[in-house]
């Protein structure tokens, strides 16, 4: 199937992204999100990534342009109708995920495939919930997602060979280069992370390290861009948490069950940049 239609369920920091990209790549797309004033939040921040692009260098204005005139947004879950693709990137909740599905069923166009961004769920859980599971998929693009190259392509024991094969070749025409997964808990990237985290944060718990130093090791002697707790803070350390009670659940493993310190600042509003404290303090 050709897809030349991209529909996008949510416009936060990834579906944004995800319809930036889309949209610079050529396909028109279409950005629902629930209310007048998410989407406009969520166009705004589309916007200014485009014009950050222009001004670094990286993208023509003309470019830009064009990318914008392909952008369009909605509330109405039934302007995805005539998508060819459409990829859930909303709240990173089961049931949400599902109830969305269900509706997509029946709004969007027989034959159109289905995508989700998740980060943790299986994507046979989603796929279910559709009258389509063997055109559901995942795709799961990395923040930022203009910038970061990588993109999971999950396939599902029920996604037939034709949905996968477009979906890898839809990530390729993004200029992004696609990975093929198995569809459990974390896929590959997270499943390797998450454990190294959470770890890193044990290792604070019992004295190994400074937390400065514990990043500056890791930095330093792995060639890592970022530590582990600098990471945490950028990611967020109540998203890392949980992703990880999800992962736990799925594996039942010691290696990705929380730490307690983690829940404890979770608990006590220390989530990282996006709160102004985290393992560091970014107040000042």
């Amino acid at each position: 199937m050709k897809i030349q239609k991209v529909g996008v369920l949510g416009c936060g920091l990834m579906g944004a992204g995800i319809a930036e990209v889309a949209a610079k790549a050529g396909y028109d797309t279409v950005v629902r999100e629930v209310s007048d004033s998410l989407l406009e939040k969520g166009m705004g921040r589309i916007r200014r990534s485009l014009d950050r692009a222009v001004e670094k260098g990286k993208l023509e204005a003309a470019a830009r342009d064009e990318a914008a005139g392909r952008l369009s947004g909605t509330i109405e879950l039934s302007d995805l109708s005539d998508c060819d693709l459409v990829v859930e990137a909303i709240v990173e909740n089961l049931d949400e995920k599902r109830k969305t599905f269900e509706a997509l069923s029946q709004q969007v166009r027989e034959g159109a495939l289905f995508a989700s961004n998740t980060s943790s769920l299986t994507i046979t859980q989603l796929a279910v919930a559709t009258d389509r599971p063997d055109r559901v998929v995942g795709l799961h693009f990395f923040n930022p997602v203009p910038v970061m190259k990588l993109v999971e392509v999950v396939r599902t024991i029920l996604t037939s060979h034709e949905a996968f094969d477009t979906a890898v070749e839809f990530v390729r025409s993004l200029g992004k280069e696609p990975v093929a997964c198995k569809d459990n808990s974390g896929f590959i990237v997270n499943r390797l992370l998450v454990p190294y985290l959470l770890d890193a944060v044990r290792a604070l718990e019992e004295g190994v390290g400074s937390i400065e130093d514990i990043d500056k090791a890791m930095q330093l002697g792995t060639g890592y861009p970022m530590g582990p707790f600098t990471l945490l803070d950028f990611v967020g350390l109540d998203t890392t948490y949980y992703i990880a009670n999800i992962m736990f659940d799925e594996y039942r493993e010691k290696r990705f069950a929380p730490p307690p310190l983690l829940k404890q600042m979770v608990q006590a509003g220390r989530l990282g940049k996006k709160s102004g404290h985290g393992f560091y303090d970014y107040s000042g």
